[in-house]
């Protein structure tokens, strides 16, 4: 399943969580890093309206399927991927560096978000080496001065794995950077994630989520930042069915 901007085209070339799994396990176990990013609606609207962004893109290693949408457009073309969102992969990744000895660095939020997503990391992961946990300023450049001491921090402090809840495009403008710059070190954005983790954000129930409701919640609960952003998706959403349907008879 792909998608094109212009002459670039990202494809979802993770289709299922066991073969994301596998891949990452063999990324950290041969000490190559590597930048995962979670397509979704909203980051097609931002690309379509950003080369920026889709130069990023094209730099992530591994890309996933993150939001319902890409899953049902993926089906209609007739190469179905499975879902997995950014906060859906913290806690098996962090399993997954347990297991091979990977220590874990976090970048994004706010301190105190991070503080508590690394207690309630710590809960649920025994053994979890978490050696970093920055808040950037809040007007963090990906490609500014303040981005490269990050960097410089992580690759001092042993990291192996670090997930970056920057929100898009900063997120994956910094994977990009990190994987010339650091490139032992395996990116993975995951939005709110840490938000979520950490209870300064109430991710929708169980069952809101297994009835496709989740943007319903989230509207909810902050109706000026979403409506927009999800109104632009809809916008968009026709056009990508009609690609969909290209993609199944070819």
């Amino acid at each position: 399943m792909h998608f094109v901007f212009g002459r670039r085209r990202i494809t979802i070339n993770m289709p299922t969580r066991a073969g994301l799994m596998q891949t990452i396990r063999q990324r950290f176990v041969s000490g190559r890093g590597f930048a995962l990013a979670t397509i979704n609606l909203d980051h097609i609207v931002k690309m379509r309206a950003s080369t920026a962004f889709t130069d990023a893109y094209c730099s992530q290693d591994l890309v996933v399927a993150d939001g319902r949408p890409i899953v049902w457009l993926s089906r209609l073309a007739g190469q179905p991927v499975e879902l997995m969102p950014g906060s859906d992969m913290i806690v098996p990744l962090c399993e997954l560096a347990v297991e091979t000895g990977v220590s874990v660095a976090m970048i994004g939020s706010k301190q105190e978000a991070l503080d508590l997503a690394t207690r309630a990391l710590m809960a649920r992961v025994p053994g979890l080496n978490m050696v970093m946990r920055h808040a950037p300023s809040g007007v963090f450049d990906p490609s500014g001065a303040e981005a490269a001491a990050i960097l410089a921090d992580l690759d001092a402090s042993g990291a192996q794995l670090c997930f970056l809840a920057l929100g898009a495009p900063k997120q994956e403008q910094l994977a990009a950077r990190g994987r010339r710059e650091v490139p032992r070190v395996g990116f993975v954005s995951i939005g709110a994630g840490l938000d979520f983790l950490s209870g300064h954000q109430v991710r929708a129930p169980r069952w809101m989520r297994a009835v496709a409701l989740e943007w319903l919640w989230r509207t909810i609960q902050e109706p000026r930042r979403m409506v927009p952003r999800y109104a632009a998706s809809a916008a968009i959403l026709p056009g990508q069915v009609l690609a969909a349907l290209r993609l199944r008879r070819r």
